[in-house]
């Protein structure tokens, strides 16, 4: 396989975009991140599953908001980045360039992670009331929209209010990311219940072509979002997950959260690369077959 030699245009903290002109290739990548860190280690299979998982949300939410996809087919490759199609099949989206809004959509259907901690201290979430006696991992009466800033890596997000947002994108484009989030949400969730899932929260990205606001990026994926087992779900206490949350947890036990954190154990690495296909497995209904290499 040959390795990959052209050099990105970006990089986030998972995913390479490299400048096609009118249009981005997005690519998928195996590394991880925790606490805003990028860990050492990969996890095989990671980039293909996200990239899989956003494809097939798109599809399905496709009546609710647009989206910036273009194609994911190899024969749509430039020619210049087909001799690298063994690695980008299956983990590369063709999409829009997009003006990215600088807000991350966040949308909580239950109590946990931040906002449990800002509950149990103030009885809010993202400053706003929630009803006494709801407990670690109790699903709130409506979902809730809790707006953040976009960080640079390495750097944290930051909870703001819905005003913040409107100041930095005005009153009509606030409202519209705010109520096309929570569509979104509700819709997957639905999806989602019906094979088993609970989506606890999910984070979501929005930008503009040709005037119009559309979903981009990655969506509802194990990266960005909290899947809970239904059939396993037990108010009052942390739920078992699909996410990255199998990471988080075995950083918490063994990382004090100063310096680099460590070298994930090979275990840990091919249990999190199972959680992963086991959510792209449940949410699609689709047994995983990889298409891709890594590198």
């Amino acid at each position: 396989m040959a390795r990959m030699e052209i050099r990105p245009d970006s990089q986030g903290k998972v995913r390479d975009i490299y400048d096609l002109g009118d249009r981005l290739l997005m690519v998928a990548s195996d590394r991880i991140s925790a606490f805003d860190y990028i860990l050492g280690d990969e996890i095989p299979h990671k980039g293909e599953v996200l990239n899989q998982i956003s494809l097939f949300w798109f599809d399905l939410l496709s009546d609710v908001i647009g989206n910036h996809v273009i194609s994911a087919d190899i024969a749509d490759l430039p020619e210049e980045f087909k001799q690298y199609a063994d690695y980008l099949a299956g983990r590369f989206m063709i999409v829009k360039k997009a003006e990215m809004f600088p807000v991350e959509c966040i949308v909580r259907g239950y109590l946990a992670g931040s906002g449990l901690k800002e509950y149990n201290a103030n009885g809010t979430v993202c400053s706003i009331p929630l009803p006494e006696g709801l407990v670690n991992s109790s699903k709130l009466p409506e979902p809730i929209f809790t707006p953040s800033t976009k960080a640079e890596i390495g750097d944290h997000d930051e909870n703001v209010s819905f005003e913040a947002i409107v100041g930095k994108i005005g009153l009509d484009a606030a409202k519209t990311l705010r109520d096309k989030t929570i569509a979104v949400y509700k819709k997957a969730s639905e999806h989602a219940a019906s094979r088993g899932i609970i989506i606890a929260d999910t984070k979501l990205e929005f930008g503009v072509v040709d005037g119009e606001i559309i979903l981009a990026d990655e969506v509802l994926t194990p990266d960005s979002s909290r899947f809970w087992p239904a059939d396993l779900y037990e108010p009052g206490k942390s739920q078992p997950s699909f996410d990255k949350q199998f990471i988080r947890d075995w950083l918490d036990a063994h990382w004090d959260r100063t310096g680099e954190p460590p070298r994930l154990p090979a275990d840990i690495i091919a249990k999190t690369s199972e959680k992963y296909i086991q959510a792209y497995e449940t949410i699609t209904g689709q047994p995983f077959v990889a298409a891709s290499a890594s590198l």
